[in-house]
């Protein structure tokens, strides 16, 4: 059920890794202790690690929502302002959709059949976003090794970002932490019209390299892209007769929000002031250390934001064990918090999520400016 990092566990850190502040014994059975209790939990309240009554209203109301947002655009023929209100809020349900419904299945755990959860996971190209690439870039390209400089894809700046410390700075970088919200809000439009097509051909990464990726995802790959344009750009200008200027509009401004949703969601809970960036793989005994050392929370206590982000903010469980449903996350955290200071064991969290962002502006600061 509580899944292993990858690749990272019975590992031994050197004197330059932020070693857990116990003794040798505690250290070595704080990663068996906190996994336990993490099991106990779904043992003794005899409930199952996947989607509850909780999660499934959400899908129904991320799909409602969406599904509504275009009927409706359809049957009153709106004015401009309307259509550009109902095109956000398609926007708005297609971001909701992302971070609780399609990220969830995209690590099998909205249901013990993988169907389910395969199905689910079309949502991402429902939105643009190819279904299969994400999933490869977010397990192998994240999961497996985060923060680690050179693997991570979450924390690749292209160049535009000087994410840690180890990469090089640029005169450009100085002013990053100005430019980055707006870089943030184009970061779907990238994925949607670049990074998809990027990875598949022109591969950043060894591990996509070496990837034989099967002919049916090319085919899913170009489906998804045409279905998506189709739905949002195609038919509302040729069969709604919606002006051309207003159409772009609309969805450019649906990307914006997507953007900088998921990018923000994400990047303050690894990319902050007190979060650690390895260099290599073997930087820590067990695979826990490393996410404790290199993850952080944000407004835990909060459920509307809880809600809102699929339950990332909980990040720490969430990469203990991904795949538990994230309508489970609250408690868990509890339990990882309270283990965490028994054992002495740094857990890093911020009480809002503008304290989160506020983090992370300061590090983006720092890096564009100090070698």
């Amino acid at each position: 059920m509580i899944a292993e990092a990858p690749e990272l566990a019975d590992l031994v850190p050197p004197e330059s890794a932020p070693a857990p502040a116990v003794d040798g014994a505690s250290a070595s059975s704080f990663p068996k202790v906190v996994r336990r209790r993490l099991e106990q939990y779904f043992a003794e309240a005899a409930i199952s690690p996947k989607a509850d009554t909780t999660m499934w209203v959400k899908i129904a109301t991320g799909v409602a929502v969406l599904a509504g947002s275009w009927i409706a655009l359809y049957v009153l023929h709106p004015a401009a302002w309307m259509f550009l209100a109902l095109y956000l809020v398609g926007g708005l349900a297609q971001t909701f959709l992302l971070l609780n419904i399609a990220h969830d299945s995209n690590h099998n755990a909205i249901s013990s059949n993988p169907l389910i959860n395969k199905s689910l996971n079309y949502v991402f190209d429902l939105c643009g976003i190819s279904s299969y690439m994400w999933r490869i870039l977010h397990h192998r390209g994240h999961h497996s090794c985060i923060n680690l400089h050179g693997e991570d894809d979450a924390i690749e700046g292209r160049g535009l970002f000087r994410f840690t410390p180890h990469d090089p700075r640029a005169p450009l970088h100085r002013f990053q932490h100005i430019y980055a919200l707006f870089l943030y809000a184009l970061f779907s439009l990238e994925y949607v019209f670049v990074r998809d097509f990027q990875s598949f051909y022109f591969p950043g990464h060894d591990y996509l390299t070496r990837t034989r990726h099967p002919l049916r995802e090319y085919f899913i790959l170009y489906a998804g892209k045409a279905f998506y344009l189709s739905y949002m750009l195609v038919l509302p200008i040729f069969v709604m007769k919606e002006p051309v200027w207003l159409v772009l509009t609309a969805f450019f401004l649906v990307h914006l929000v997507v953007g900088i949703s998921v990018v923000l969601v994400f990047q303050t809970t690894h990319v902050i002031e007190d979060t650690y960036f390895p260099l290599h793989r073997n930087e820590f005994e067990n695979g826990v250390y490393h996410v404790f050392a290199t993850t952080a929370d944000y407004a835990t206590e909060n459920p509307v934001v809880g809600w809102l982000v699929g339950g990332l903010n909980h990040h720490v469980v969430h990469h203990l064990c991904p795949y538990v449903c994230h309508t489970h996350y609250a408690p868990l955290t509890r339990i990882v918090k309270q283990t965490a200071e028994e054992f002495g064991v740094p857990y890093r969290q911020h009480r809002t999520m503008a304290a989160a962002l506020r983090h992370h502006l300061l590090l983006l600061r720092q890096l564009g400016n100090e070698d």
